[in-house]
């Protein structure tokens, strides 16, 4: 073989360590942050072996615009067959009929997924409700201000939003319902980002009905509980169910849309009213909003399915909610105000005011001493760019073997945290960015988180981290 010109070296050189030292010690680095770390934030896991050797195999080199037996290029039999096995799984994971319902498994995250079903059965400036962000809904359910519309979902659609009761922090489902039949939207969404309890999808669906509109939920948080079967399931309410796959599921970062079929409605006078949300769905994300999808994402998801299959991954959930309810007690033992008093699911949403302190500082603090977590707004607060809460996950240190006992060492941890950030803002001015320079700068503090992030440390390093050995 000819080296003359020397790109056959340049192409046969797989290893990262040699080839880009740099990038490989950045991923170095974030991997022993992640072990070396407690990673609190709700919307992120910790994918297995399995999962990542799919994700970094040959799967991405393939294109293959369509869908299975209707592609738009060629050399994709295998490709087909990936795709299929992951449709499969994903129904079967859900215990759902082929023959009442459908999934499509192309989407590349939640987002894209709520947008395709926007775009699909809504149309242009359609009409959706979903819950407002700074009472815990997502951006992608119609995010918008006074000042501007901050998601494209309320550019391209137009959107109402519901909210949760500001005193005991629960969805205001009357009032759902009286906005509903004021804004007749054609489609309302039964979806949370940070919200603690079950949903009731069967009051959704009853609203739904009364204005005879499509129910979706966006399950992205919870469906790794539903497939376990630990939380009450939307699909028995529901027309479509959206859900990204990397959360509680712990899968690859992807989406999924599922849809009914079949009849939708039988009318007074005995016709039948049947679901045409396939095509609409299936067209909206290809051609209309996505080209190729990315195969080594979905061959990556139907390992992570058939892994939520097992005895092993229900038993994991049912943990992931032991430590959740652990982790709310222990913050309510401590004097901690919880957003709706505690949990039900994965998460906790800690309200900072009684403390007079903010979701900013203490996600800072908190990131001082090595604990990841994310501020959050609470139910009244005025702005999501200045939080009161931090929002607070168990499923990432779940999938470490953490257990009861371990949180309740997390969470002490977590309240030395808050204590030095209240020590902080007696000591500092009262903005955030003065609270950040007395941070860096005052050595008596500095030695007070480091000794708080060197425990962390040797706790955390203890557990185990799944996903691959040598990186």
């Amino acid at each position: 073989m000819s080296t003359t010109n020397g790109y056959e070296g340049w192409c046969l050189q797989d290893d990262i360590s040699q080839n880009d030292p740099q990038m490989y010690e950045f991923i170095r680095q974030e991997k022993l942050r992640q072990k070396q770390g407690l990673e609190m934030i709700a919307s992120e896991n910790f994918t297995s072996k399995a999962v990542l050797q799919a994700l970094g195999s040959c799967l991405t080199n393939k294109y293959s615009e369509g869908y299975p037996g209707q592609r738009y290029y060629g050399g994709n039999e295998i490709i087909d067959q990936v795709e299929s096995l992951c449709q499969k799984r994903a129904l079967e994971v859900f215990k759902l009929n082929p023959e009442e319902w459908g999934v499509n498994v192309q989407p590349l995250s939640g987002c894209p997924a709520n947008f395709a079903v926007y775009t699909g059965v809504v149309g242009p400036h359609g009409r959706i409700m979903g819950l407002h962000l700074p009472d815990g809904g997502h951006l992608s359910h119609g995010f918008m201000t006074n000042k501007r519309k901050v998601s494209a979902t309320s550019v391209f659609f137009e959107s109402f939003p519901y909210k949760v009761n500001p005193v005991s922090g629960l969805i205001d489902y009357d009032a759902l319902e009286t906005n509903a039949h004021l804004f007749n939207p054609s489609l309302i969404v039964a979806g949370v980002s940070c919200y603690s309890r079950h949903l009731d999808y069967a009051r959704f669906r009853k609203i739904s009905n009364s204005v005879d509109c499509l129910l979706m939920a966006d399950m992205a948080h919870i469906s790794g509980l539903v497939a376990a079967g630990v939380v009450p399931s939307p699909f028995e309410h529901c027309d479509i169910v959206t859900t990204t796959t990397h959360k509680s599921l712990r899968g690859p970062r992807s989406g999924m849309i599922f849809y009914r079929k079949g009849v939708r409605k039988v009318l007074k006078n005995g016709n039948k009213v049947m679901y045409d949300l396939e095509k609409k769905i299936n067209e909206a994300i290809f051609p209309g909003l996505q080209g190729g999808p990315h195969n080594h994402q979905i061959g990556a998801l139907a390992v992570a399915l058939k892994q939520a299959k097992t005895e092993e991954f229900v038993q994991y959930q049912k943990q992931v909610l032991c430590n959740a309810h652990v982790m709310a007690e222990e913050f309510i033992a401590r004097g901690y105000t919880l957003s709706t008093g505690g949990t039900e699911n994965h998460l906790v949403l800690l309200d900072l005011r009684p403390n007079q302190l903010d979701g900013a500082s203490v996600e800072r603090i908190l990131e001082e001493i090595n604990i990841a977590v994310n501020k959050n707004t609470c139910p009244g607060d005025k702005s999501a760019l200045k939080p009161s809460g931090i929002r607070i996950g168990a499923p990432a240190l779940t999938s470490r073997m953490f257990k009861e006992n371990d949180f309740k060492q997390v969470v002490e941890f977590m309240h030395q945290g808050i204590l030095l950030c209240k020590e902080i803002y007696s000591k500092s001015g009262p903005s955030f960015s003065e609270f950040k320079a007395f941070l860096e700068k005052d050595a008596d503090i500095q030695k007070k988180v480091a000794n708080v992030r060197e425990q962390v440390k040797q706790f955390a390093e203890k557990f185990p981290m799944p996903g691959l050995d040598d990186l």
